[in-house]
């Protein structure tokens, strides 16, 4: 009898009774199976039932990494729905400065609303490539001013330093409208917010007591600062001439650097032998470039452009900008600029004019006939 009740009370292997004793001990939540899908119909397109949030997501990715205003502009076309959000704000906002260089032989009203949405939905590439482009392209002076101002506000070191050349030179008014205080002001902002020209311009008007107070030293060390950043920036950008020159961690080249440094020299890095390439131009200098270079947009011929190839600012009025003491053939936006001439091709190109040649060999025939 004693057997049988224990084996009436021993709960089943497998049981009911086992199966209700070990979930009642478990505190882990009863799994449920997942229903299966049913498989996808035809004719069902999952692409119209995401949200919108997702592909402006998508599009604001595309619009920041796009290396031409077309790849932007080829997916507005692939779909209905792209299409409807073109002119998203946020998706305009992330345009990256390669997605707006807009080319001079594509400039048009569909060009211009472009950029003039992304001026709207507050892009900064967008309003000093506009501003640019209204300020020395199109003659709207104060306009493009008041654009490249919007950007200057929020730290935007190309329009800054833009800001400067016009404050420099008195563009768009007269001679008297020069103020060199302001425009070493801005150059020392960008030249902060790591602009290199600026930050040599700024060491110039230091050595030459040029809207500031003169320091020889100070200046020397600016320029030192951007000739540094111009080599640091060139060896980032070009792994080829990176691995062909290897003359700054010699010996010869860290002692030129030292006389450099100990104020020997201000010149630009390339005249101790190390030979950068030119800095890549900013689309709306190679707007301007392209622009006035076609026969329709030609400047009258008392103006000049600015010598500096990549550049392409003109004169506003006669005389504007700076010429070569030297040949007084060239003329210079900026002392930045004709830095960069120098060292790129003027340097094999500036002689004398001709009227000091002819008037030394008749000064030699005249002391020859004496004799």
């Amino acid at each position: 009898m004693e057997g049988r009740r224990c084996l009436r009370n021993a709960p089943q292997i497998g049981g009911a009774g086992g199966n209700r004793r070990r979930r009642q001990g478990s505190d882990e939540p009863r799994r449920r199976k997942r229903p299966m899908l049913a498989a996808p119909s035809a004719g069902v397109d999952y692409f119209d039932a995401l949200p919108d949030d997702i592909l402006v997501f998508v599009l604001s990715k595309l619009s920041s990494s796009a290396d031409h205003p077309q790849d932007l502009f080829n997916a507005f076309l692939t779909c209905k729905r792209f299409c409807a959000l073109e002119n998203q704000p946020l998706v305009l906002a992330k345009a990256s400065r390669r997605c707006l260089a807009v080319k001079a032989k594509a400039w048009s009203e569909a060009a211009h609303g472009f950029l003039r949405r992304c001026v709207d939905s507050g892009n900064l590439e967008a309003c000093f490539i506009l501003g640019t482009i209204r300020f020395y392209a199109l003659g709207n002076r104060g306009s493009g001013a008041s654009l490249m101002a919007k950007a200057a506000i929020r730290s935007h070191p190309w329009a800054l330093y833009s800001l400067a050349i016009i404050q420099f030179n008195g563009s768009g008014g007269s001679k008297n409208a020069k103020d060199l205080r302001a425009g070493v002001a801005l150059s020392a902002r960008a030249a902060f917010c790591g602009h290199v020209d600026a930050l040599r311009e700024l060491g110039h008007c230091l050595q030459d007591g040029y809207g500031v107070r003169r320091n020889v030293n100070e200046g020397r060390r600016f320029l030192l600062q951007a000739n540094t950043r111009e080599l640091v920036s060139a060896i980032a950008s070009s792994p080829a001439w990176r691995n062909g020159q290897r003359r700054l961690m010699t010996a010869e080249g860290i002692a030129e650097a030292a006389a450099i440094a100990s104020g020997g020299g201000s010149a630009l890095l390339s005249d101790f032998g190390w030979n950068l390439p030119p800095p890549e131009p900013h689309p709306a200098n190679r707007f301007l470039v392209d622009w006035f270079e076609s026969a329709a947009t030609s400047l009258p011929e008392d103006l000049r452009l600015c010598s500096q190839r990549n550049c392409g600012r003109p004169e506003t009025r006669r005389h504007e900008f700076r010429r070569c003491s030297v040949c007084g053939v060239v003329s210079y936006c900026s002392r930045a600029c004709q830095a960069l001439d120098w060292r790129l091709s003027h340097k094999a190109e500036c002689v004398p004019p001709a009227i000091y040649d002819v008037a030394a060999a008749g000064a030699g025939a005249g002391v020859g006939a004496t004799d």
